[in-house]
């Protein structure tokens, strides 16, 4: 996810002094949940074999969870312990493990009882930034996102599974979250943010087909359940597909946002 949000970011950032930041906002509370939904594909489609025993170790651990956060626990070794025991427990019930750090999240309290101005998921979560940022995701990247492109040329660009890929990311993002986005809007049920405009929207819905972390992932579990080896296919595809998407949200946006 971060390595989707800062693409996109890095795409915002040429249009200085133009993006408002309820654009920003909504960028990112999109981004964090699309990935979400893609923990939850992740768990229910890409699962083997279900270990019921291992589950009923991690709703003990939920459990724990429950009791820490209502209780006010604001340290952070017991929530990390907690977490390592979930992780452990999912890994082995055949779900995949990525879903303990996002049902971890949610159990941190986002305020400590004794001390309402400080925040425990805050301070976790700049505690970890240099460490993911500087070496989990460049580590992820460099393991997963790897493409020789010597020797590539149309007949590889026009192979079904990459262009596929760059569909996928280019058309069906934009188009889903945009035409979702005007449905509400039209319908009442909620307004453009302050500052955005439809063009602006539907730019930020092009940006959002910048797609590696969670589309390498699943693209790399997908192909290896079908025995096929195609992983060259689906990374050229997600390059391609990111690189238009950047493209084609950064001229809409250029355009859209007046110059402040």
């Amino acid at each position: 996810m971060a390595t989707d949000i800062a693409f996109a970011i890095g795409v915002l950032a040429l249009l200085a002094n133009r993006v408002p930041k309820s654009l920003i906002t909504f960028l990112v509370a999109l981004a964090i949940v699309d990935d979400l939904g893609a923990v939850v594909v992740i768990a229910l489609f890409y699962t083997d074999q279900i270990v019921f025993e291992a589950l009923l170790g991690a709703s003990i651990v939920l459990a724990a969870l429950i009791a820490l956060s209502m209780g006010g626990i604001r340290q952070p070794v017991p929530y990390f312990i907690l977490g390592l025991v979930l992780w452990a427990f999912l890994l082995k019930s055949g779900v995949h493990a990525t879903l303990a750090g996002v049902i971890l999240a949610m159990f941190i309290p986002m305020k400590s009882k004794a001390d309402p101005s400080f925040s425990p998921l805050k301070s976790m979560e700049h505690d970890l930034h240099s460490v993911v940022a500087f070496f989990i995701l460049p580590v992820f990247a460099f393991a997963n996102a790897g493409i020789n492109f010597s020797g590539v040329g149309l007949e590889q660009l026009q192979h079904g599974v990459p262009m596929g890929i760059a569909f996928g990311l280019f058309f069906g993002k934009q188009i889903g979250i945009f035409g979702l986005c005007w449905i509400v809007i039209k319908l009442g049920l909620t307004k453009l943010p302050n500052g955005m405009s439809f063009s602006s929207l539907y730019g930020t819905a092009a940006l959002c087909g910048i797609g590696f972390t969670m589309s390498l992932f699943i693209g790399s579990l997908a192909f290896e359940e079908t025995g096929v080896d195609l992983l060259f296919d689906e990374r050229l595809g997600i390059v391609l597909g990111s690189l238009l998407s950047g493209l084609l949200g950064f001229f809409i946006l250029k355009f859209s946002l007046k110059k402040t």
